[in-house]
């Protein structure tokens, strides 16, 4: 059998992948804005207000919207209005740790707290909206709420920059951008509160038969358990930024964080157009999880090429260069974490989700070790140094976790 024959997949897979691509084209679209139009110093600002908006949204949703996936059982839009209300009460009782993530970050708190709030509940809209419109959303809504987004965010900043130059005015207009962009997507979970009264009567209706028949593919993991995993998720992303920053300064952040971003999108596309797709729809497709996998790999190295010409050809600001010596472990890494990605819907029809959830703390952990180690015994070591050895420590573990995940049946 071929590898192309390998790599057939649904329809749906098909429709979020190609979405899915059209966003990361306007990701890229918009790194580019950002190397461009921005200095690093503002990029890397930027970077530090989005990383910890990031942290506070993805632990306010403890998986919230993996959970909305494989729970099929439970009716879509009952499980969205649910896991909306849970997160935001969960967000509430964690505004201090974004107060003190602001402060370690030694930027200003006010109004820097403001713009992490917004970026946090928009983009957790955002998140809840993907998971329901990949259980009841039509093709086109499935497209929509993954392209619109950073499309306007990407056309705003253009937008912004060009006005800003012309005129001598100068503002957040990274953050703006990025809010507005989430907050196009939020809008597409307000069909979840149509038909309330209809819909509780169905959740009534899936609660007795789940007492009769257990679901065979659920996420069976406890709140605590899913909240932990978040935490330790959630605290090792911020804490590369914010480790970054502190050690080596605003511009090293700016020139990992741009990369980052480009390449950082693979792994998710994988999730989004594939794992998430065999959750909501479990018989869409039967194509190899490793093929697929390998093949985001071989993406991602591209895109380290690309990146390299760019450089090597002087497309970029001089102010850029230092990016080189970024692009052999971040493509080491986000390669690991596509293979990675295609198999992590694997735990959730085996009943091993929380074993996944233990294996993938234990990997942070071990990241986390490497990743703090130069800033807990001042040790003397470059940026570039660091990271080799963090993307490696990386790498090894995520093709550990794919082994495991791999073998599950």
């Amino acid at each position: 059998m071929s590898w192309v024959s390998r790599l057939r997949i649904s329809s749906t897979s098909r429709v979020v992948a190609l979405a899915s691509m059209a966003a990361f084209a306007t990701q890229v679209a918009f790194a580019l804005l950002m190397l461009r139009l921005f200095t690093p110093q503002e990029v890397g600002e930027f970077s530090v207000l989005s990383q910890i908006g990031f942290f506070w949204m993805t632990l306010a949703l403890a998986q919230a919207p993996l959970s909305l996936l494989a729970n099929a059982h439970v009716p879509a839009d009952v499980a969205a209005r649910q896991a909306w209300r849970a997160s935001v009460t969960r967000g509430a009782w964690l505004l201090p740790l974004a107060a003190l993530a602001l402060s370690f970050s030694k930027l200003s708190v006010w109004p820097a707290l403001l713009w992490v709030l917004l970026l946090a509940v928009c983009q957790m809209a955002w998140m809840l909206a993907q998971a329901l419109s990949l259980r009841v959303g039509s093709p086109w809504q499935q497209a929509a709420v993954r392209v619109l987004p950073p499309m306007t965010a990407a056309c705003t900043a253009l937008g912004a920059a060009l006005v800003g130059s012309a005129m001598g005015w100068s503002g957040p207009t990274l953050v703006v951008s990025a809010v507005l962009g989430y907050a196009v997507g939020a809008a597409w979970l307000i069909p979840a509160w149509r038909k309330t009264d209809a819909a509780h009567a169905v959740v009534d209706d899936a609660a007795s038969a789940e007492a009769t028949e257990q679901p065979t593919q659920a996420d069976t993991r406890s709140t605590t358990l899913r909240m932990t995993h978040t935490l330790v998720d959630a605290l090792l992303a911020t804490a590369v930024v914010l480790v970054w920053q502190r050690l080596y300064g605003a511009q090293e952040t700016g020139w990992m964080t741009a990369l980052l971003r480009v390449l950082g999108f693979l792994p998710a596309v994988v999730h989004m157009a594939w794992a998430q797709v065999m959750l909501a729809k479990p018989q869409a497709s039967r194509a190899s999880p490793l093929w697929l996998g390998l093949a985001a790999f071989a993406c991602v190295g591209l895109l380290g090429l690309a990146c390299a010409t760019a450089l090597h050809e002087q497309w970029l600001d001089a102010r850029w260069r230092g990016v080189w010596p970024y692009i052999a472990p971040l493509v080491l890494w986000q390669g690991c974490a596509c293979l990675s990605a295609a198999f992590s819907h694997r735990p959730f029809q085996t009943q091993s989700a929380g074993m996944y959830s233990w294996v993938c703390m234990g990997l942070a952990l071990a990241q986390g070790l490497v990743l703090l180690a130069p800033l807990v015994l001042d040790w003397p070591i470059s940026a570039s140094e660091h990271l080799s050895g963090f993307a490696l420590v990386s790498g090894l573990g995520l093709l550990g976790v794919t082994g495991w995940m791999a073998r599950l049946r």
